[in-house]
Formats: C-alpha cells, sequence, structure tokens
C-alpha cells in the first residue's frame, strides 16, 4: 500500500546519540517507552482554492462570519471520517476534532503510535526534560492522506518559549547621577497602569472595555489572590468574576510561575472594565497551543465581546518544523478573517534567539508566531518615564525580537522601507525593559517585570479600549488590524521610536524591525480607525 510521506511535520534529528544543531540531546542507550501516551495532532485542510481564497480576504481586511467561515472555508465530516475511522483501527483514541474539521487530535501509545505512522521514535533531552520523540518524518496511508496538511505532536522536546522577564536590581552609579533609574526606583517595584495609559494616550478617554473579552493563551493560570492584589495596589475595583479559567485540555495544570499572571494583571490593569479569560492549556507543546486556538474561535461564536488574543509565547523560526508553522497559521488565518485580533510578543533576546528563546547566539531569525502574517508582532522599547508622568525618552530595547521570517513572504499591506519580499516583525512596539518594568504581583510578593510579555497583553488591552470605542461609536468591531494600521505610518497614531538597537538591526525614522511602526497614540488611533 503507498503511503504519504510528511516530510515538513518534524526537524530532523541525527542517526547518532548527540546534541543536535537545535540545541537538543538525542540518546541511543536509553529506549522509548512504548506504553508511553503521546498525544497527535493531524491537521486538515480544505482545497487549496479555498485557502487561497481565504488568505485573500484577510490581506484586505475583510471580516468573514463565523459560519461562513466553517461552512465555506472548514473540511466536510465526509473528507475527515475514513481519517477517524482508521485511527481507531491503529488502536488511537480520538479525543476531540474542531468544529470546522481542520483538527484532529488523537492519542495512542508510543508504539502504536511508531508501528501506525512508520517513525522511529528515540529519546530527547530538552531543559533537563527527556521526551520520547521521532527521529524521521510520518506517513499516513494514501487512503486516508488526502487532505491531511501536517502530522503534529510527533516531537513534544520543541516547545515555545515564555518572553517574561523579572527585574533585576538596578544598577545605579555611586555618585546617584541616573536620575532616571532613582525616579524609577522612588514608585517600587514597577511602573502602574495608569502611567501607561497616561504614557500612550489613552488616559482620560472614559473607556474601559467594557464588553470586551480578552483571551490570554498560557499553561497556566494566575492566582485569584494575587490579581486582587494586583487590583488593589493599583487602584482598580477588584471583581473576580472578571477572571474565567479553561481547562483547554482538562489537565492538572501547573502552578504560576509569573508570566500567566504579568500577562492577565496588566490586560486587566489595561482594560479595567473588560473580562479576561485564561485558556490554559497545561503545557507549551504546540499541539496543546493549536487546541487552545481552536477553542477561542469556538467560544467567539458566542462571546461577540472576544475580540483580542495575547500570546507571550515564541520560538526561532529555525527551530520549528514547516508542518507546525503551516498548522498553526491556518488557525490565525481563521482568527484574523473572524476578526479576533491575536497580539505575541517578539521575543526577549534580540536578532539572533538561541533554542531556549532567553539568549542571543542563536541564528539571525525572527520568532514564530509573532511573525506569522496574520498575527500582530509586539516589539519591545525601553520606557523612561518623568516625575510627572511624562515620557522623557524611550528607545528600541536591546533585547526586543525582531527580523525577517523564513517562512511567509511579505504581506500587501506591509508596506515598509526597502520593501523586501518576506514578512517583518514587530509590527507595533511597547515598553517591555525589566529595568523600568512594571509591578506584578506573584504569591503575594510585588516584583517589576518585563519583557515582550509585557507588551503583548498591554496592547491587547489597548485594542478592548478601541473596540468598546468602535461599538459606542455604532460600528462593527475591528477587522483584522494590520491592513488599517500600516496605513498610518507617518501619522499621529503612532510616535515614532527612532534610536535603539536589538543586535542586527537598528530603530529608525520609519518603520525598523527593532520597535515596528513605533508605540501608540490611543486616542488618536481611535480617531483614525473610527473614520476608517
Amino acid at each position: 500500500m503507498s503511503r504519504k510521506l510528511f516530510h515538513d511535520s518534524v526537524l530532523e534529528l541525527p542517526p547518532q546519540p548527540g546534541l543536535t544543531a537545535t540545541g537538543f540531546n538525542v540518546h541511543a542507550a536509553e529506549a522509548p517507552h512504548h506504553d508511553e501516551v503521546m498525544q497527535v495532532h493531524f491537521s486538515l485542510s480544505p482545497d487549496g482554492q479555498a485557502n487561497e481564497d481565504l488568505e485573500a480576504r484577510v490581506e484586505k481586511g475583510e471580516t468573514v462570519p463565523l459560519a461562513e467561515l466553517s461552512a465555506r472555508y472548514g473540511v466536510s465530516k465526509q473528507q475527515v471520517e475514513p481519517l477517524l475511522e482508521w485511527l481507531k483501527k491503529q488502536h488511537f483514541a480520538v479525543t476531540s476534532v474542531s468544529p470546522d474539521h481542520t483538527s484532529v487530535y488523537a492519542s495512542a501509545k508510543a508504539g502504536d503510535v511508531a508501528k501506525a505512522l512508520q517513525v522511529e521514535l528515540v529519546r530527547v533531552t530538552s531543559d533537563g526534560i527527556t521526551y520520547t520523540s521521532a527521529r524521521n518524518a510520518p506517513s499516513l496511508p494514501d487512503s486516508v492522506a488526502a487532505n491531511v496538511r501536517a502530522i503534529g505532536g510527533l516531537q513534544p522536546h520543541r516547545q515555545a518559549r515564555k518572553h517574561a522577564r523579572r527585574c533585576p536590581p538596578l544598577r545605579r552609579p555611586a555618585d546617584g547621577s541616573d536620575t532616571q533609574a532613582k525616579t524609577h526606583a522612588a514608585q517600587p517595584p514597577g511602573y502602574r497602569p495608569a502611567q501607561l495609559l497616561k504614557a500612550y494616550g489613552a488616559d482620560g478617554l472614559h473607556l474601559s472595555g467594557k464588553g470586551q473579552t480578552i483571551a490570554i493563551i498560557i499553561d497556566a493560570p494566575p492566582k485569584a489572590s494575587d490579581m486582587a492584589s494586583f487590583w488593589q495596589i493599583c487602584g482598580i475595583a477588584a471583581d473576580a468574576k472578571r477572571l474565567t479559567v479553561v481547562n483547554v485540555n482538562e489537565v492538572e495544570l501547573p502552578p504560576p510561575s509569573g508570566e500567566e499572571t504579568l500577562d492577565a494583571q496588566w490586560a486587566s490593569g489595561i482594560a479595567t472594565g473588560a473580562k479576561v479569560t485564561i485558556y490554559a492549556t497545561g503545557s507549551l507543546a504546540f499541539t496543546d497551543i493549536d487546541k487552545a486556538l481552536d477553542r477561542v474561535l469556538l467560544d467567539a461564536a458566542s462571546d461577540p465581546g472576544l475580540r483580542q488574543v495575547s500570546m507571550s509565547l515564541g520560538l526561532g523560526e529555525a527551530y520549528m518544523a514547516p508542518g507546525e508553522v503551516k498548522t498553526e497559521h491556518a488557525k490565525f488565518l481563521r482568527l484574523a478573517a473572524a476578526g479576533i485580533n491575536v497580539f505575541v510578543s517578539s521575543g526577549d533576546a534580540g536578532s539572533n534567539p538561541d533554542s531556549t528563546g532567553h539568549n542571543a547566539g542563536g541564528p539571525l531569525q525572527a520568532e514564530y508566531e509573532s511573525s506569522d502574517p496574520c498575527v500582530i508582532g509586539v516589539g519591545g522599547t525601553t520606557l523612561k518615564l518623568a516625575a510627572n508622568g511624562s515620557v522623557a525618552k524611550e528607545v528600541g530595547w536591546r533585547s526586543g525580537g525582531g527580523g525577517k521570517s523564513r517562512y511567509f513572504k511579505r504581506p500587501a499591506w506591509q508596506k515598509v522601507p526597502g520593501g523586501g519580499t518576506t514578512r517583518q516583525v514587530p509590527d507595533v512596539s511597547l515598553t517591555a525593559d525589566p529595568n523600568y518594568g512594571g509591578l506584578v504581583v506573584l504569591d503575594g510578593s510585588p516584583a517589576a517585570y518585563g519583557g515582550t510579555s509585557w507588551s503583548a497583553p498591554a496592547w491587547a488591552g489597548f485594542c478592548a479600549l478601541i473596540n468598546e470605542a468602535r461599538t459606542s461609536a455604532g460600528k462593527k468591531p475591528l477587522p483584522f488590524l494590520n491592513p488599517l494600521i500600516y496605513r498610518l505610518q507617518g501619522t499621529d497614531a503612532f510616535r515614532d521610536i527612532t534610536a535603539g538597537s536589538n543586535g542586527a538591526y537598528d530603530a529608525t525614522t520609519g518603520y525598523d524591525m527593532v520597535t515596528g511602526l513605533g508605540v501608540p497614540n490611543v486616542k488618536a488611533l481611535i480617531t483614525h480607525l473610527n473614520g476608517a
């Protein structure tokens, strides 16, 4: 029986034990546990013409009703049934199928996975944890492979990385000459949401994000007590009902580590009247993130205010399997088509992130998911405020991610100096430097955090304010934001950041791969977008 081979669903591992080029250790002496259960994602695609049509509509900034999205751009039940029947015969348990039939999630023992997909399984260690992963590309019989785009979950050692950074102790000159550092330290342990609202022209607008929902995709939820403490310190009315947790995989969730707390506190602190829903995945495996994206699209059908998503995650494109990128791009495409704007942090290791995502020293690359053309990539700045709260200085943050995509061509809406043929990131930016970080209350203790993980949820909060303003003006919610904001280059909607570097790239006049279009003037941005 002939089979279809999915070359791009895995990254090649060496035939011998040792360290891979992507920083993972492959072991031969330790045999895989064949009774271990693996989670596998079969990504299905509608016909090519439907994909091209949807891409074109999103690139033009159109919004597609959810019912049409599923009926016209999904996969039919008849098309997916042969795969479901085959999986059951191969001892897979089908755990879920997305409503549009573009994703089938199934689990099976490692031995059954190896036999059914004809893969060799090896043990791979990453960050001190050893996983069972596929060394070679999987395959499926031609009879069930026709609509399958990629097979995910076979290399669980490759996972997304969080982009939060805790503020280190400020190093001030012995003579006390760094007045900016002293000003910041005088209001420990970090900036408050009200200060950012003022810095970015969002104060005094009488907007709170009322009627909006901000979705946050992360592995764990924050503590309710930490949320209450943060709101109290910041003078925000505490309302536990604002926060909802969705356990995407119905598993035991890990304890808070800081990222989820930063995301939830700052999204809710910028948009004080918006609801915040944590889509807790249990892990940062791409298959689990895929499920969360499916769930957001599903929930949007019953929650018309769910129009903004924050993701403070990513991995250098060099460490991504092309099939994984295709799979998630299809989901971001559907979210953008539905008018759900996804804000993704661009990374915290500059222009050359390594496989950990924490340090420079890797290849020159952008990080995915921020490089997807259907999301808003959010870069970072160093923001220094004067004693009266005005912006004293703002430059590109030296560790902010940015660059040119290896996977995506430049969208028609991304009209940038020098043009080029590839997608460039970030699109926009916001404060991110942990040395001038924002308040976070974790395990009852206040601290200052930064990273582009701070920038993304704050931008999602701004989006909630903009959507509330549109509703009040009798307008529909925002469509996909990027085609709109690139038309606003050079206007008062953005404050251009013209200094700073992230390694290979420099902030300069106009668009750049450190700070994108710049930082927002929210009041002016609302005026322009409401007039669009």
